[in-house]
């Protein structure tokens, strides 16, 4: 089935169609930058000049940053606080005329490199994904089911967020070097480790095509390896989230 991916972040909002049987884009990624201040309806707005971009009937996937129930937005990450308590489902639905299915952005990346990319060999394992950008995505799958909104960018790691001191944005906001963020992300994996005995880390983000600047030096029990569909991820995952809830 070919259905519309979106991924909807704090500086841009892209789409493409996605075969949900292969996993690939069958077209180009389409990118609108997000609108200034990323109130619901503004965002609503470009969600639907993407769609008309695509020319696009069917049913939609969304990515979003935030803990994500049943559609509804419980917290709200580089967006504006107007997005607490939005059904985010509701609100594109009715502003597009298309059933729409939301997930936190982390989940949607999950989801495709469980489905279709390096996590397809361990779906009878306990698999975490972490997006190391402007903060610290994650997705935890046990036997291939995701348990959703876990947040572990948030774990308290020396009496700040992990992902105040272990982003890729704090490496770069700190001039760090590659051996001492390497030595913080060790501490905060370390931790994953401790709470979780994960069979594998998937490290996801634009900092996961430098990985060899900071993998080996890495202090793990556990297998880590980067991720396989880099920036197309949260769009493939979301799409192929709406054909698994059209499906149900």
């Amino acid at each position: 089935m070919e259905i519309l991916g979106l991924d909807i972040g704090g500086s841009g909002i892209k789409g493409a169609i996605v075969d949900t049987e292969t996993g690939t884009m069958i077209t180009e990624r389409h990118r609108i930058p997000t609108p200034e201040g990323a109130k619901p309806d503004d965002v609503a707005n470009e969600v639907v000049e993407i769609i008309n971009f695509f020319n696009y009937e069917g049913p939609i996937g969304c990515g979003f940053p935030a803990i994500i129930q049943h559609g509804i937005a419980r917290s709200a990450a580089n967006v504006s606080t107007q997005w607490m308590g939005t059904n985010i489902n509701h609100l594109l639905s009715d502003r597009s005329g298309h059933p729409v299915y939301t997930l936190n952005d982390a989940d949607a990346a999950g989801i495709a490199e469980m489905k279709f990319g390096v996590g397809q060999e361990y779906r009878d394992s306990v698999v975490i994904l972490l997006t190391l950008g402007t903060g610290i995505g994650s997705a935890i799958f046990t036997n291939g089911v995701l348990l959703p909104n876990t947040e572990f960018g948030h774990l308290d790691i020396r009496g700040k967020d992990a992902e105040h001191r272990a982003s890729d944005q704090t490496r770069q906001l700190e001039d760090l070097s590659w051996k001492k963020w390497a030595k913080r992300l060790t501490e905060y994996l370390n931790e994953l480790e401790k709470l979780f005995s994960p069979d594998l880390f998937i490290i996801g983000g634009g900092v996961s095509k430098k990985h060899e600047k900071f993998f080996p030096m890495l202090e793990l029990k556990t297998k880590i390896v980067p991720a396989q569909l880099l920036n197309q991820a949260g769009i493939v995952g979301a799409a192929y989230y709406a054909f698994e809830q059209q499906n149900r």
